[in-house]
């Protein structure tokens, strides 16, 4: 345990970054799930845009960094396409 005041404060402040980091993930983690394992094209393109909103999130927030989302974005998207042509 922290025996200052700043330090406390800091260990507070990690606590609640960590927690709103994990839940950003998980968020659009969840959503990359869904939309890949979408049934029908139909289906995935209406997902896609929920894990879209969760990526772009995550990255304003700085979870995770500008460049990772777009490829995870991308990679997803070559997906669903893939699907709309089957």
């Amino acid at each position: 345990m922290p025996n200052k005041d700043n330090a406390k404060k800091a260990l507070r402040q990690s606590i609640k970054r960590a927690a709103l980091n994990k839940a950003k993930k998980e968020a659009f983690r969840d959503a990359i799930k869904k939309t890949a394992k979408a049934a029908s094209a139909e289906e995935a393109k209406k997902l896609v845009i929920t894990a879209q909103k969760a990526l772009d999130k995550a990255a304003k927030h700085g979870t995770i960094k500008k460049n990772t989302a777009a490829r995870r974005l991308s990679r997803l998207m070559k997906k669903v396409n893939g699907l709309a042509k089957k």
